[in-house]
Formats: C-alpha cells, structure tokens, sequence
C-alpha cells in the first residue's frame, strides 16, 4: 500500500511539472495533455481523501458514470433490467446531463456514459459526447453494438467525438452468443462493429477507439482461441476478455437468486473473478480498496446520485438533481452517513457486503479484466468528422 501511495504522489509531482497524465481503463490508456492546475490539485485532493476517508471529500469526482437510458433492446440473462429494474426506465434529458457537467466537468477526466440499459437507445447520447468531450473529459460508452449496423448512427458518434465504445460480444457463434445476450443477434453485432469501423476509416478519424469485450464464460470459454483473428479481421483496436461476474443479480444479497451462477463460471481459472474454489467460497477482503464513497459516483438517467453501479434498483439514493446541486448531494447528510459506515464497516453495508470489491480479486479498476490485446492502427490520413 505504501508503495502505491508513493507511487501516486510521483505522478502528482510529474504530472504538475508536465501537465500531462496517463490513466488506464479497463488497461486501456488514456493520455491528457496541457491539464490545468486545478484538475490536477483536485485529483490529488481526491486521493488523499480516498486515503484519510472523511465525511466530506476534500475533492470533486474525476470519474463519473451517467446512465443516459434504463431501457434495452435485449435481455441479457443475468442483467437486473432483464429481472425488472425496481425503478422506473426512461432516458435522461439533455438539461440534467448538461447541468451536472456545468458543475463539476471542469474536474473530470472520464466520463462512462452507460450504467443499466443499452445507452444509445437514447437520442440525446450524441449531444452528450460532444458536450463532455468539449469540455476536455475523455468519454467512454459501452454497447450490444446492434444500432451501429445502422450508418446515420456509426456517423453520429464518430463525429460526436466519443472516444472509446465497447462492444460486448459475448460469443462467436449464435447459439453461444445467444446463451447470454438473449434477444440478441450475433451477426448485427459484427455489422455494427464493420459499419463503424469503415465508417471512420471512410472519414479519416481514428476515434472512437473499438474495444471488442469478451465476458469469459463457461459456454464461450473455448472460442477464445479463434477471439483474436475474428478481431483482427472486423478491424477493432483492441480485445478485452472480463472475468464473470457473478454478483450481478442481485447485488444487495437480499435473495435467492434464480440462476445457478456457478453455471456460468469458466472451467480455467484464469478467468475466475474472485479467488477461492466456488462462489459461495471466495475470498472476502480485508480492506476494501473500492473508492466510489470518495470518488466516481453514478447518477441514474433521472438524476438520482447513486455511490455506483451496483445499486441498480436504487435502493440507496443519495440525492436528486431535479430538487438539488450535485455539490449539495455530494457533500449532504445520506453521502456522509454512507461514508461514516464504510470508514466503520464497510461490510456491513448491504451493497458493499456483496459488491464485488469486497471479494479478493474483484477490483473493477484493475483486476476484472483478464488479458488486453491490441491491434496497430492501420496508417489514415486523419482529419475532423
């Protein structure tokens, strides 16, 4: 841990020397250039808040996540939008995106614009792309890839500006693809990945960056010796194989869940999440590494404020950016209250329990993905869509 730290002070140092900062996710790099000041005191603040832990950050997020829809076009086996989400779906409008941006954007470095649901069901994604990208945020999206088979719509985020799409693909036949991503149909997901990818070429722009992601799992397991030609062949940046996750349906571990989860975990254990011999036997941490409290909130597409991703059905709201500032959420009383237990025991807060970073292995930001590989971008000459 120390080591960390220091390490994370040595970057603070370089970085404000520089004004350039290198940051991964999901191993991919992103790189700033030309920061001001004040994003880089702030992300130090930010740090040392996730450090000491108090009730009120000494910071403002530099990572955000905003759900722009809760609606999906498929219905993924162990999604909770599949089971029902316990809260109403809708897509968020353009005013709330744009006034949380106004407020806190000028700190951010990323922002992931999916949550729960397929976000380019919503129109209005566009607008926020290149809101957020104007405002010098690197933005990140994640999609089932089929609306993109669709060129008005492969046009429209290349020239929206986003800067990476992940596209699950979670098979590489119909009947393995199929088993997950029901509803589904495989061969819409590559044309939508052909239609990108020839689109930006076709206009000469190397963004967005394609991310071709693989949930390993026990039924696509062994396609992952044919994953890496496919790739190469559809034109993709980059491939990332993600650990399953088995924490999913109900992540406030409040009931029986419906679907044998081991079903799903892959024989090798590279691939595992967590780190024991079954589920129910994995390793819980000692110290929770999650810094979610401190940093890196969601907002639900009504604008509630949310600690992450893992309260799908909005069991523990923050705050509402229809009655509040987001500076008000972030400092108020329920964000302080989630702070003092997690300072406390973490564990005994139901959606900390049985997040999967409580359990060995399961960090989000480091450890979920299991290998990255990535493919040299075919020399273009670049200009703006």
């Amino acid at each position: 841990m120390r080591a960390h730290h220091r390490n994370l002070v040595w970057q603070g140092v370089r970085a404000l020397a520089t004004r350039r900062l290198r940051i991964y996710g999901d191993l991919i790099p992103y790189d700033f250039e030309r920061l001001p000041l004040r994003k880089i005191l702030n992300a130090g603040l930010v740090e040392a808040s996730v450090l000491y832990k108090p009730l009120r950050p000494w910071g403002w997020p530099t990572h955000l996540m905003v759900e722009p829809s809760a609606h999906c076009n498929l219905s993924c086996t162990l999604c909770p939008v599949t089971a029902g989400l316990e809260r109403p779906q809708g897509h968020m409008d353009f005013r709330t995106f744009k006034r949380v941006i106004d407020e806190i954007g000028e700190y951010l470095f990323t922002l992931l614009l999916w949550d729960w649901g397929e976000p380019f069901t919503n129109p209005a994604i566009y607008e926020m792309i290149a809101y957020a990208g104007g405002k010098g945020i690197k933005t990140i999206s994640s999609s089932n890839g089929h609306l993109f088979a669709r060129q008005d719509h492969a046009d429209k985020v290349i020239r929206a500006g986003l800067d990476t799409l992940i596209v699950a693909v979670d098979g590489l036949t119909q009947e393995t693809y199929a088993r997950y991503r029901q509803g589904g149909q495989l061969d819409q997901a590559l044309a939508g990945i052909r239609t990108l990818v020839a689109r930006k070429r076709a206009l000469g722009v190397t963004k967005p960056l394609v991310n071709f992601r693989f949930i390993v799992m026990r039924h696509n397991e062994h396609e992952i010796p044919t994953l890496k030609e496919l790739a190469r062949s559809l034109g993709v940046n980059a491939v990332t194989l993600k650990t399953f996750n088995p924490c999913y349906q109900d992540p406030y571990g409040a009931k029986e869940e419906a679907v044998k989860r081991e079903d799903y975990l892959p024989q090798d254990r590279r691939y595992w999440r967590f780190h024991g011999d079954s589920i129910a036997s994995r390793v819980r941490r000692k110290r929770n590494p999650c810094k979610q409290p401190w940093d890196h909130p969601a907002i639900h597409w009504n604008g509630v404020v949310c600690s992450c991703t893992f309260d799908p059905h909005e069991q523990y709201p923050l705050g509402d950016l229809r009655q509040q500032t987001f500076r008000a959420i972030w400092s108020g009383a329920p964000y302080r209250r989630l702070r003092r237990q997690f300072r406390k025991d973490w564990s005994q807060i139901p959606l900390c329990g049985q997040c999967t970073y409580a359990f060995e292995g399961g960090a989000c930001r480091n450890e979920t993905i299991a290998e990255a590989i990535f493919f040299p971008e075919p020399l273009q000459p670049v200009r703006h869509a």
